[in-house]
């Protein structure tokens, strides 16, 4: 379990990095070959278009982290957490979210996002 936990970790940390370059290299080191990452969004499959998706998505909101939620829970290859888009110096969430991802030998298979708030 403290596996998935670091995976989630890892992968809130992707969603921090602005660097093209090291979030294709975050990104190939938490996913499997042929991930996947879906929400309402996106359907995104490898690593090229899971980085390029989340660096989309960073770039509409400069100025924003992403935090954890309360704390991930975690059983059998499968965990699940939320998540909030907050401004870097503090403040009201703008999107706040939830995700479970399946996980095999240390690297994520898929992760499912759903959307809880999202601006109006």
């Amino acid at each position: 379990m403290s596996d998935l936990i670091d995976l989630v970790d890892r992968y809130i940390g992707v969603w921090n990095t602005a660097d093209t370059d090291a979030r294709r290299a975050a990104v190939a080191d938490l996913w499997a070959e042929g991930g996947t990452l879906t929400d309402p969004l996106v359907d995104l499959t490898g690593h090229d278009q899971i980085t390029d998706g989340i660096g989309a998505a960073l770039a509409q909101f400069p100025g924003h982290v992403v935090r954890l939620l309360g704390a991930a829970d975690a059983h059998h290859g499968t965990v699940r957490f939320r998540w909030e888009l907050v401004p870097t110096g503090g403040g009201q969430s703008v999107v706040e979210g939830s995700d479970v991802a399946v996980a095999e030998h240390g690297r994520f298979t898929a992760v499912y996002g759903f959307l809880d708030k999202v601006p109006a």
